[in-house]
């Protein structure tokens, strides 16, 4: 192949390449709201059992355990991590998220003011 011709086939080629379609692409959600919610965090486990009594659901792995309580309009999460022995929790947040922290204000005090029988 002689070099003009090369180089227009390469010309061609590297067009054809520029003007495919961009592939369509999916947004991401937003990210939950960065702070904590005020007066979860450090909780042992059995304080959370008084505020928010028995979990719906409780799954350990790794030494952590993850609490959800289920209320009529939103849920929950609560992350327990092992300190010093003991479980404190480290995370929580609901679903739906609050606006200001990771757990919505109205959910928390839903659940305490009607916690599951314990």
């Amino acid at each position: 192949m002689s070099r003009p011709v090369l180089a227009i086939f390469l010309c061609t080629l590297l067009s054809a390449c520029a003007s495919r379609p961009a592939s369509p692409t999916v947004p991401l959600p937003p990210p939950p709201p960065p702070r904590e919610p005020a007066g979860l965090i450090g909780l042992s486990a059995r304080d959370v059992r008084g505020l928010f009594g028995t979990p719906a659901f409780v799954r350990k792995e790794n030494g952590a355990e993850m609490w959800r309580y289920d209320g009529a309009d939103c849920r929950l999460f609560v992350f327990l991590y092992a300190d010093g022995g003991a479980q404190t929790v480290r995370h929580a947040e609901t679903v739906p998220p609050g606006a200001a922290s990771a757990a919505d204000a109205n959910c928390l005090t839903t659940l305490r003011a009607h916690p599951p029988v314990s």
